[in-house]
């Protein structure tokens, strides 16, 4: 048959399944050149980190080098913003975490970026089990040691987050909100200047996700009193969880997802989303994951849009509880 009848063929068959023949091809040949990805975060967080090894293997995956791309501050509002301006055709992807995608929206009067309109989910690749670090000098075993010093002396025990309206302050705000305890919150500008402040004494604990403080703990100069999912983490299984310890309305649940600017072609997000599941799917990245405290998850784009829409419910009413909704 001739090569004029196979061109009909693909265009009536594209056109029976919703597809453009160009949207196809786009896909067929995706990539063809490098693609980037944003982290809103420093080099060398944990996010930082996570990233970079996912971006390793999918390098080798798509045969295009995949570059990471730090562009920290603002609670990921720099990162995100830039990922929205750029064209709609794959090769700008960002990592999103909880506060930038579920907590912004309800802390900022205004953002540069709408997470449910401008931005398209490919793929959750990982849950972040947050965990209550302390400072080795601090004379507690266990979270009901930490209430009841911080029960002691109410106002003064300091716990450090990585900015204000970050996950890592809400997740003290509700442990507050729950425990009836008053700690004093100290700030910081990411995760590196809050964990070096730990490191130090400086501020005495923090709930935080366990890729900031796995090392850490690891050698022994911080200490984990609990994980906070509903069960214990894999990385740390002699750890309690916080279900465990008596607060089963404490569970919280970092994570981390890949997205693209909205508008990207349905062929070409389902095509990432195939190449980092199976890259997840490979016993060394899930095993190096692990070893930094995350637990990869391969959803598809619809059930990683549901995830959010249902982690910006949960967060929008902790937000509204601490009195920091719209305060920024």
């Amino acid at each position: 048959m001739s090569t004029r009848y196979w061109a009909r063929l693909t265009a009536i068959t594209c056109m029976l399944y919703g597809v453009g023949t160009q949207s196809l091809s786009a896909a067929l040949d995706f990539p063809t050149r490098s693609i980037r990805m944003i982290v809103p975060q420093a080099a060398g967080s944990g996010v930082d980190l996570m990233t970079r090894i996912i971006a390793q293997k999918l390098t080798d995956a798509l045969g295009q080098q995949v570059v990471v791309d730090n562009r920290p501050g603002a609670n990921g509002i720099i990162g995100l913003e830039l990922l929205v301006k750029s064209k709609p055709d794959g090769y700008t992807m960002a990592l999103g975490v909880p506060s930038s995608l579920t907590m912004n929206p309800f802390i900022y009067k205004s953002l540069p970026y709408d997470t449910f309109r401008d931005l398209a989910p490919v793929i959750q690749t990982s849950t972040n089990t947050f965990g209550m670090v302390v400072n080795s000098s601090l004379p507690a075993r266990s979270i009901r040691h930490v209430i009841a010093l911080a029960k002691s002396q109410p106002g003064q025990m300091a716990h450090g987050s990585f900015g204000t309206g970050n996950m890592t302050h809400l997740a003290a705000a509700l442990f507050s909100s729950q425990t009836g305890v008053k700690l004093l919150h100290v700030p910081f500008k990411g995760e590196t200047p809050a964990v070096v402040a730990l490191l130090s004494g400086e501020i005495a604990m923090m709930l935080t996700p366990m890729q900031a403080f796995t090392p850490h703990v690891r050698n022994g100069k911080l200490r984990l009193l609990a994980t906070f999912g509903d069960r214990r983490s894999v990385a740390f299984p002699d750890v309690s969880s916080v279900t465990e310890a008596g607060f089963p309305n404490m569970v919280m649940t970092g994570w981390s997802g890949i997205l693209a600017p909205s508008g990207t072609p349905t062929d070409i997000i389902n095509k990432i989303q195939q190449e980092v599941a199976r890259v997840l799917a490979v016993p060394e990245t899930r095993d190096n994951l692990i070893l930094q405290g995350a637990e990869p998850v391969a959803s598809t784009a619809g059930e990683f849009a549901l995830f959010i829409k249902s982690e910006a419910a949960k967060w929008s009413r902790v937000i509204k509880l601490a009195g920091l909704e719209h305060t920024q």
